[in-house]
């Protein structure tokens, strides 16, 4: 347990509150409602370091009426008392970057937000931000607006709204839409991440509240067989071959946490956490494991006979081909790359996991011969396949060549520097026409498509290796791909730094790219976890005043600005019904222009809910697609 003295010496500051609102960005990601969510993270990830530290079980997370958001805990309380510093411990927490328990290794043995900057920057993100902390006997009082101190403090105390026998803290905000482009939380990503933390927290209990107008529920998060349910929730709409596997061990100081499963479907789901953040790039601690479990599994097979002397050993995506793990280590001091925590850079981290699981899977396997049968089964036939698919792919790819303008398709650009190049995807002859024009031959290359492509989440291998306009994307790309069966992906082939889709702004357009996204995410993952895949932006309208210079606008809100400030002005307007439309000058102007043009990166916060929501929404089963869009009809952006 941590030091029981929780109080203003606890606080330690390394540098004040700079640039918060000037750059969101470097804080939280991003100022779309990834970041916005983000905010609620923030404050929950202190509440749950709360529990780890022994003196929080519930957590409540309410999305009030008017917009804001309240987290509330029962741990111990915000320190309130006079700092060092000359004012009291809880304005330095909210005002200063890089202020906080998580610095005083006797506050806290282990900590999510070791960043020390989550609650002074949803303060500064923040149209005001309500606080009350209980402890001490009373309940204390502080209220900010935009990041500035709105109370007058008597000796630098907080005043007392009175007496309470609770402990907790609770944290009400609104976000600031000068920040964000939109400021309505997304429910179904907070609750599941919430989700994500009970299964990681045994013993906590989350509360989850909706109170905004058409959206109203309550939803109670405990999972009392922490991330052996988790493996169980990931997996079950899936065929399994065997019971959940859980170990747990330590390792200097290191906390290593497993559960893992196979089913007998051709696709690997390995999720990281460290501290109870989500690692969306996984790490040292996915690293050790996988490495480590497949030395042990290779070992078997020899001893099994599985593998004879002269074959070579299974790679581990073949061993790991069917498995769903959760890999959960509790660090005193990670490492993270960035505010948001995606990967895990400690390397004593992959000694921890690898230790630990080089031990406890051989304990297990050796007890439970028939179970590590079924799994090395699984490795068999997918090496078996792999090396299959792996000649047909060969065969298939050398019949198309890597040049300029091949075989009508794709017109590559001259240079040969990946980081310099981009491709785009291009809907149909008269765009693609425009923008093989239109483009900069040097770092550009084309690639036309004809209508709409197949929907991967509904084919089978074969005949999504038989698609033509398939083929020749991967042919382009030049890495490979990665979906069960051929695992031979290997990004540092890729040929473009970025891989942008460029459809029509109609619902044609949208389902094109939709379709698109899928099959990079199901065969390609690591091209959108690594940054590459980008959405383009051409213009839906151009307007041609009477006086004055044309300007293009990019979505309606933008449209409704320009009539404001034009009003009474006569202007006539032209609507952009497709690519083809526009002349190759206009479509470098508007779309190809790196100086000028306007692009959509495309992210994953949540990979457990970024591969539910594909399969529901590209899948063969229609109710649930059509209970997820009743449910997020208010989230929807309508062209109109």
């Amino acid at each position: 347990m941590a030091k029981e003295v929780y109080d203003a010496s606890s606080i330690s500051v390394l540098e004040g509150l700079e640039a918060v609102r000037k750059r969101p960005g470097m804080y939280i990601g991003s100022t779309t409602r990834k970041g916005l969510n983000h905010l609620v993270y923030e404050i929950v990830d202190n509440a749950v370091d709360e529990h780890l530290a022994g003196y929080c079980d519930k957590i409540q997370v309410i999305l009030e009426q008017d917009g804001s958001c309240t987290v509330v805990d029962n741990g111990r309380g915000i320190p309130v008392g006079m700092h060092e510093k000359g004012i009291s411990a809880e304005r330095l927490v909210f005002t200063t970057l890089h202020a906080g328990g998580k610095f005083d290794n006797s506050a806290y043995k282990t900590s999510g937000g070791l960043h020390g900057v989550g609650s002074s920057v949803v303060n500064a993100l923040s149209t005001y931000l309500d606080i009350k902390i209980s402890r001490e006997g009373y309940v204390h009082h502080d209220y900010y607006e935009r990041g500035i101190p709105a109370l007058e403090l008597e000796e630098g105390l907080l005043p007392k709204l009175g007496r309470t026998k609770e402990t907790g803290t609770c944290v009400n905000f609104l976000p600031d839409p000068e920040i964000f482009e939109k400021t309505r939380f997304v429910a179904a990503e907070i609750k599941s991440r919430l989700h994500e933390t009970a299964y990681l927290n045994p013993n906590l209990q989350i509360e989850f509240e909706d109170k905004r107008a058409g959206s109203e529920e309550t939803v109670i998060y405990h999972e009392p067989e922490g991330i052996v349910g988790f493996v169980q929730d990931l997996n079950k709409k899936k065929e399994v071959i065997h019971e959940p596997i859980y170990f747990k061990g330590e390792n200097e100081g290191i906390t290593v946490e497993v559960a893992f499963q196979f089913i007998n479907e051709f696709q690997e789901n390995v999720l990281g956490f460290c501290n109870n953040i989500y690692n969306a790039e996984g790490g040292a601690h996915l690293t050790g494991f996988k490495t480590q479990f497949t030395t042990v599994m290779n070992s078997y097979a020899r001893e099994l006979g599985i593998l004879k002397e002269k074959d070579t050993n299974f790679t581990g995506a073949d061993i790991r081909n069917g498995m769903t793990a959760v890999v959960s280590i509790k660090h005193p001091d990670p490492r993270f790359e960035g505010q948001t925590k995606t990967k895990l850079d400690n390397q004593d981290a992959a000694k921890a996991t690898s230790k630990v699981t080089g031990e406890e899977v051989v304990l297990y396997f050796d007890r439970n011969l028939e179970v590590l049968k079924n799994v090395l089964a699984c490795a068999e036939r997918s090496a078996r396949i792999r090396k299959t698919e792996e000649k047909a792919k060969t065969n298939m790819l050398t019949r198309q060549k890597y040049s300029f303008d091949s075989n009508g398709k794709l017109a590559n650009c001259e240079s040969r520097d990946a980081s310099r190049c981009e491709i785009f995807i291009v809907e149909g002859d008269s765009a693609g026409g425009s923008a093989k024009m239109a483009r900069n031959r040097n770092f550009q290359a084309i690639m036309p498509i004809r209508g709409k492509i197949l929907n991967v989440e509904k084919a089978t291998i074969d005949k999504v290796l038989a698609n033509a306009e398939i083929k020749t994307m991967i042919n382009a790309f030049g890495c490979g791909f990665s979906e069960g069966y051929g695992n031979d992906f290997d990004i540092t082939k890729l040929r473009y730094d970025k891989i942008i889709i460029m459809a029509d702004a109609d619902v044609d357009g949208a389902h094109i790219s939709t379709l698109l996204l899928t099959l990079f995410y199901r065969f390609m993952p690591e091209l959108i976890f690594e940054g590459h895949v980008y959405v383009a932006m051409p213009p839906l309208y151009k307007t041609m005043p009477s006086k004055g210079q044309e300007q293009y606008l990019y979505d309606d809100k933008a449209l409704e600005i320009y009539r404001k400030k034009h009003k009474g002005e006569k202007f006539t307007l032209q609507r952009y019904k497709g690519l083809g439309e526009m002349d190759a000058s206009q479509l470098w102007e508007t779309t190809l222009d790196p100086e000028h043009r306007m692009l959509k990166q495309i992210e994953i916060e949540d990979a457990r809910m970024a591969s539910d929501v594909t399969e529901i929404l590209m899948g063969n089963d229609v109710p649930p697609r059509k209970a997820f869009i009743y449910e997020h009809a208010a989230d929807a952006e309508l062209d109109v």
